[in-house]
C-alpha cells in the first residue's frame, strides 16, 4: 500500500517525463494526463475515485472553477439566467426522463432508470471549462450556453445526492428534495448578498499591508472557504469556488488574483485528469467491450442529440448548436459520485456499475476529440455561409462609400446609441457596426444608421473605411473583443485615434 506522498511523487514523475514526450509529439496536455493515468492504473491499485491523491486532485477542479468565476460578474450571470435555468434545466430534466424510459425498455426498474439518468445528465465541468478557457471561447455564444448548462448541473448535484438514496427507500422523497432545494437557495443568496458587500472592503484591507504572501493566503482562504461552505451545505466544492471568483471579479484585484492562482490550478488539474485515467479498469473493458462500447455510443450520441435539439431553442445558429452538443456530450466528474450512490443503495449490480464507469471514463477521454470535431463541423457550416458574409461586408462598404473623416462606432447598445445621437447633433458622419441581428433590425426600423457586422473582423473594419476614418470608438465594455479591434486598427491604420469604453481601468493597466 503506497502512502499519499509516494503516490503523488509517482504521478508527478510520470507527468514530467510523459508530458515532455507528448508535447514533443504535439498532443494536448489534457489527453496526456488521462493517458498517464490509464498507463499507471495496473501498477497503482486502489487509486480510484476514493484515493487520497484523487481527493487532492479535486482541488484542481476548485481552482479551475474559481478562475472561470473571475471571468464573470454578477451582471453577466444575470444575463445568463436563460442559459442556466432555461437550457440547463431542460437538459437535466429531459435527459433523466429519457434515460428512465430507456431503462424501462431494457428491463430496469424506474427507480434505477431515474438514478442512472442523474448520472448520465452530468457533463465534465473540469474538462470542458478548461478546453473553452484554453481556446478563449468562454465568452462566445456557444461558450456561454455550455457554461450555463454546466452551472445548472452543479446546482443539481445537491438535490440529486439526496434524490438517489431516497429512490431506494421510496419514502420521504418529496420532503428531502424540498429541504435540499431550500437549503441551496438560502446558502447561495447569503453568499452573493453578504459576499458582495464584504469582498471589496476586505481586499482593500489586505492589499494595504503590501504583503504578497498575505494577499496569496487571503485568496486561498476566500476560495477554499466558500468552497467549504457550499460543500457543507450539500452543494459542490466547485460551485463555491466559482462564486468566490464571481465576487472577486467585482473588485479591482481580479487580474492579480488570477495570476497568483494559476500555478495551483494547473498542477492540481493535472492530478485530477490523471485520477480520471486511473479509474478506467482495462480488464473490464476487455471482458465486456461490447457492452462498454454500446453504452459509450448511447451516452455520447444520445446526449449530443438531446443537447443539440434543446440548444436550437436558444440560438438560431447551427454552428453554435453543433458546438454546444459536442461540448457537453461526455460524462462528468459528479456523475461518478452519483454512480457510487446507485451502487451503495443497491440500485445497480456491481458488474454493471463497472461497465458504466468504464464507458463514462472513455467518454471523458474522448471529450477533447469531440469538441475538436464539433469545431470543424461548425467551421464548415460557417464556411457554407460565406456568400451571406460577403453580402454583409459589401453592404458595409456601400454604406461607408464616400464617407471621409467619419467615426466608426463599434457596438450599438445603450452607450453606442447615446454616442450616435451626440454625433448626429454635432453633424459628424459615422457608421455604426453591431453583430446582434435583432438589435440591427430594430435600429434600422427606427431609421438609425447602423449595419450588421462583427467589428473584431479585419475585413469588416476595412469595409467600414478605417483608412479614411477620423476615429474608432469601441462602445462596449468587453476587454478581449476590444483588444482584437485595437490590434486590427493599429495594423491597418497605426495613427487612427481609438476610444475604448471600460468599466475597469485596472484591466488595461495590467496589460
Amino acid at each position: 500500500m503506497h502512502s499519499t506522498l509516494e503516490l503523488t511523487l509517482i504521478l508527478l514523475a510520470a507527468g514530467v517525463f510523459a508530458l515532455a514526450l507528448l508535447k514533443a509529439a504535439g498532443m494536448p496536455a489534457l489527453l496526456g494526463y488521462v493517458l498517464i493515468g490509464i498507463g499507471l492504473g495496473p501498477f497503482l491499485h486502489g487509486m480510484g475515485a476514493d484515493s487520497p491523491t484523487a481527493h487532492l486532485a479535486e482541488f484542481g477542479v476548485v481552482f479551475l472553477m474559481f478562475s472561470i468565476g473571475l471571468e464573470f460578474s454578477l451582471a453577466r450571470l444575470k444575463t445568463m439566467r436563460m442559459a442556466v435555468f432555461g437550457l440547463g434545466g431542460l437538459q437535466v430534466t429531459i435527459t433523466m426522463f429519457i434515460v428512465m424510459v430507456c431503462g424501462l425498455v431494457l428491463g430496469l426498474s424506474w427507480e434505477t432508470g431515474l438514478a442512472l439518468g442523474g448520472v448520465i445528465t452530468m457533463s465534465s465541468t473540469a474538462i470542458v471549462s478548461k478546453l473553452l478557457s484554453e481556446r478563449d471561447e468562454l465568452d462566445s455564444e456557444h461558450g456561454r450556453l455550455i457554461l450555463g448548462v454546466l452551472l445548472f448541473q452543479d446546482l443539481a448535484v445537491a438535490p440529486l445526492i439526496i434524490f438517489v438514496p431516497a429512490l431506494a427507500q421510496s419514502s420521504g422523497l418529496g420532503e428531502a428534495l424540498l429541504f435540499a432545494s431550500l437549503k441551496a437557495v438560502l446558502v447561495l443568496t447569503l453568499i452573493l448578498a453578504v459576499g458582495q458587500k464584504l469582498m471589496r472592503p476586505w481586499f482593500h484591507i489586505v492589499a494595504q499591508s503590501k504583503s504578497s504572501e498575505l494577499f496569496m493566503l487571503n485568496v486561498l482562504l476566500v476560495t477554499l472557504g466558500l468552497a467549504y461552505i457550499t460543500d457543507r451545505a450539500g452543494l459542490s466544492l466547485a460551485l463555491g469556488a466559482f462564486l468566490a471568483g464571481v465576487l472577486i471579479a467585482e473588485t479591482e484585484y481580479r487580474y492579480q488574483v488570477e495570476a497568483d492562482i494559476r500555478p495551483f490550478r494547473d498542477v492540481l488539474m493535472g492530478l485530477f485528469f490523471v485520477s480520471v485515467g486511473l479509474m478506467l479498469d482495462l480488464q473490464i473493458v476487455a471482458q465486456h467491450w461490447e457492452k462498454v462500447l454500446a453504452i459509450l455510443l448511447l451516452l455520447v450520441f444520445g446526449k449530443l442529440l438531446v443537447i443539440a435539439l434543446l440548444a436550437g431553442l436558444f440560438t438560431q445558429s447551427w454552428p453554435v448548436v453543433m458546438r454546444v452538443g459536442t461540448g457537453l456530450a461526455q460524462a462528468g466528474e459528479f456523475g461518478f459520485v452519483l454512480l457510487g450512490l446507485t451502487l451503495a443503495n443497491s440500485l445497480l449490480a456491481p458488474e454493471m456499475h463497472q461497465i458504466i464507469l468504464a464507458a463514462m471514463v472513455l467518454s471523458m477521454l474522448a471529450a477533447p476529440l469531440l469538441l475538436m470535431a464539433g469545431t470543424r463541423l461548425a467551421q464548415r457550416m460557417e464556411g457554407g455561409a460565406w456568400m451571406e458574409q460577403a453580402r454583409g461586408v459589401h453592404e458595409i462598404a456601400t454604406r461607408a462609400f464616400g464617407k471621409q473623416k467619419h467615426v466608426i462606432l463599434c457596438g450599438y447598445g445603450r452607450s453606442g446609441q447615446s454616442l450616435a445621437r451626440l454625433l448626429e447633433s454635432e453633424h459628424i458622419p459615422f457608421i455604426a457596426l453591431d453583430h446582434d441581428p435583432r438589435r440591427v433590425r430594430a435600429a434600422a426600423q427606427a431609421g438609425d444608421n447602423v449595419v450588421f457586422g462583427d467589428s473584431t473582423r479585419t475585413e469588416v473594419l476595412m469595409a467600414a473605411g478605417v483608412q479614411r476614418a477620423k476615429a474608432v470608438v469601441v462602445s462596449f465594455a468587453h476587454t478581449p473583443s476590444a483588444l482584437k479591434i485595437i490590434a486590427s486598427v493599429q495594423r491597418l491604420r497605426p495613427d487612427a485615434p481609438i476610444i475604448v469604453r471600460t468599466v475597469d481601468d485596472n484591466a488595461w493597466k495590467a496589460r
